[in-house]
């Protein structure tokens, strides 16, 4: 195997979270497969699509899992977040709820995934169905979504729209590059721990990370 076409490839996991209804599904087929339903059929426990993309020199998969945004389904387990490289949130601009529930998502992912470096782990936020009624049904302002992303760090937030393929392919180009450089500060974090423990278990509980 040619080591140096290994290293640049790579897989990067990237979990979806938000409420219900909030377009999840829609972004995604809409980004994987340019398409678009009207209909809406909500998510059963979790799935996930696949799409490669370039970014600089490596050929990137991005594992990309949709989630159920009822609240039985919140608790889908550790093992399902452990080893995501981005978590990305998404809300209905026109649904004040699904904004309020993000802090709730934020800290659930990270309650679950346990990454080793929580302050540093990249979300990045979509304000989502920007195209309904002209803009003029929204009640979540651009600024209140920038405020909130700020409050988390900078967190990096898109406005879209599934229906509309809006910001749809910028917003994931965003998350592929920040799952990567997520993934190689994560990489590092590793070998460091590995070097100064007798076991990588230690590691594996914290961070997942498959070294």
């Amino acid at each position: 195997m040619d080591l140096s076409t290994t290293k640049r490839r790579a897989l990067l996991k990237v979990i979806v979270l938000g409420d219900s209804g909030v377009g999840k599904t829609s972004l995604m087929n809409q980004y994987v497969y340019k398409k678009f339903s009207q209909q809406y059929k909500a998510t059963i426990g979790a799935d996930f699509v696949t799409k490669e993309l370039q970014v600089d020199d490596k050929l990137v998969t991005l594992q990309i899992w949709d989630t159920a945004g009822q609240e039985r389904f919140q608790s889908l387990g550790a093992a399902f977040y452990r080893g995501a490289d981005c978590c990305v949130l998404v809300y209905d601009v026109n649904v004040l709820k699904s904004f309020e529930t993000l802090s709730n998502w934020h800290e659930e992912f990270l309650k679950q995934a346990n990454p080793v470096l929580p302050d540093e782990f990249p979300f990045v936020l979509l304000g989502n169905k920007i195209d309904i009624d002209g803009g003029n049904s929204r009640v979540v302002s651009e600024k209140k979504a920038v405020d909130w992303c700020a409050s988390k760090g900078n967190i990096p937030y898109f406005e879209t729209s599934a229906k509309e393929d809006y910001n749809v392919d910028e917003a994931f180009l965003c998350i592929a590059n920040a799952a990567l450089a997520a993934e190689h500060e994560h990489d590092i974090s590793c070998r460091y721990f590995q070097g100064i423990s007798e076991t990588v278990s230690e590691v594996e509980q914290r961070g997942g990370c498959a070294c």
